[in-house]
């Protein structure tokens, strides 16, 4: 039997695959007997301590009495609460992605001359090698944006003529690179699937070093490559949000984990990509919009507590959207009392909402951020609350921003190519060992069976 095409799985894959799965099960038990911290993780869902970082801390909790309580969230970049980094930019009526990455990555905020430079070098290196569009992007759409991106990344290794060298100022170079491309492979790969596989009309806009990283992407994005101003501060602050969060996220753990091998910056940040991908890390926002898109067939009446109340109660139950009891967008494993990048956000949206006409669709979303908490506290014993998370609000203001759902993930990763190329720097600064947590071996001992004595 041919089982060396791509796609489908056959009889003899099965028949394999369910072999792996009764030879492989371990008792979970034995995760308690063993004191093993499964996922890194405790028994109350604390991240085990692993590392050191300067980049960016993340607090949920406080001291009182001897005992750590939960407290309202705050997220700090080198030190600086990012509300107060937020409020600086916005009072300015600027953009404030670029700023967020130089202090992400040099530690300091930039002076007026250092910001100019620094937007200026950025513009500079939007530039991708002679016809690697049309010979990579173009050449192999993929239906998933994010394989595309990665691959991408790591085919640029192939035009670096300094690809393998981890010095400092190299790997800075690198990651400045790809920082700067990182909108043009998403927003190209996204025409590519656009126009190859959806037969959609094609256009490919160059990028415009007069504008900032947020800008970019709606001009390369949009036919008529016009905005305004909100859409452009909206998308901005998205990506300050989404630039950092603490070295234990699956994906930053990668790029620590990665970068610690010795490997180079395409492969780390590819992997890191890779990482992102998953459902349970970058791709939340998406499940979000998915759930209230079904919310908003079956609720009739969108103001209506109880409604909207037995829609969740549903969805709790397994009864509703994809049956997996999951709220959406609600909670987080760190965050409990609140989600600071959900809280500055809301206020951004809502604003949005009101210049493109959706406020019915955000009023449905406070409703639900309001009566969630609640019915999700009644139904389980839980050790902390809820509240909404970033990725609650993150779908809806791409979609008013025309954003295709393809690309929410890889807008996530233009934003985060900031904090990983920062903790790979990180990494490689304090020339740590090659990460290599221990594996306790469950497996009974037994003899060898020669071939012609096996059943």
């Amino acid at each position: 039997m041919d089982i060396s095409y791509i796609g489908g799985v056959t009889p003899q894959i099965q028949r394999l695959t369910d072999l792996c799965i009764s030879n492989s099960g371990i008792d979970p038990e034995l995760y308690g007997k063993y004191e093993v911290k499964r996922g890194l993780r405790d028994l109350n869902g604390k991240g085990v301590l692993t590392g050191l970082t300067e980049i960016s801390e993340i607090r949920a909790s406080r001291m009182e009495d001897g005992k750590s309580v939960p407290c309202k969230g705050k997220l700090f970049y080198r030190g600086i609460d990012v509300e107060e980094i937020i409020s600086g930019f916005i009072a300015d009526r600027r953009c404030g992605f670029e700023e967020t990455t130089y202090l992400l990555l040099f530690g300091d905020l930039p002076n007026g001359e250092q910001l100019k430079e620094f937007k200026t070098l950025l513009g500079e290196l939007m530039t991708l090698p002679t016809n690697f569009i049309r010979d990579v992007i173009m050449k192999g759409p993929s239906e998933d944006m994010m394989n595309s991106l990665a691959r991408s990344v790591l085919t640029l290794h192939s035009y670096d003529e300094n690809a393998n060298d981890i010095s400092l100022p190299n790997v800075l170079r690198q990651c400045l690179k790809l920082i700067a491309l990182f909108p043009m492979l998403s927003v190209y790969g996204y025409q590519a699937f656009n126009f190859y596989i959806e037969k959609q009309s094609l256009f490919i806009h160059q990028p415009d070093p007069s504008l900032s990283i947020a800008e970019n992407i709606l001009h390369l994005l949009r036919p008529d490559s016009n905005f305004s101003e909100l859409e452009a501060h909206v998308l901005d602050l998205a990506l300050v949000l989404h630039a950092e969060h603490g070295g234990g996220n699956n994906s930053t753990f990668t790029t620590h984990v990665v970068t610690s091998s010795g490997t180079d910056t395409y492969s780390a940040i590819a992997a890191a990509l890779c990482s992102l991908k998953g459902p349970k890390h970058g791709g939340a926002n998406i499940k979000v919009m998915k759930m209230f898109e079904d919310m908003k067939q079956k609720v009739r009446d969108w103001k209506d507590d109880d409604e909207v109340s037995a829609y969740l109660e549903a969805l709790l139950d397994k009864r509703a959207f994809d049956n997996a009891g999951l709220i959406y967008g609600m909670g987080h494993a760190v965050y409990s009392i609140s989600d600071p990048r959900a809280e500055v956000f809301r206020v951004y949206v809502e604003k949005l909402s009101k210049e493109k006409g959706y406020e019915e669709e955000y009023s449905l979303y406070a409703k639900v951020a309001e009566l969630a908490p609640k019915i999700i506290a009644s139904h389980k014993k839980m050790y902390k609350g809820v509240s909404p998370n970033v990725d609650f609000f993150s779908g809806f203001a791409y979609s008013m921003l025309g954003l295709p759902l393809e690309l929410y993930t890889p807008i996530f990763a233009v934003s985060r190519i900031s904090g990983w190329s920062a903790h790979r720097m990180e990494e490689l600064i304090n020339a740590g060992k090659i990460i290599r947590p221990a594996y306790k071996s469950v497996s009974e001992e037994r003899s060898y069976t020669p071939l012609s004595e096996r059943k």
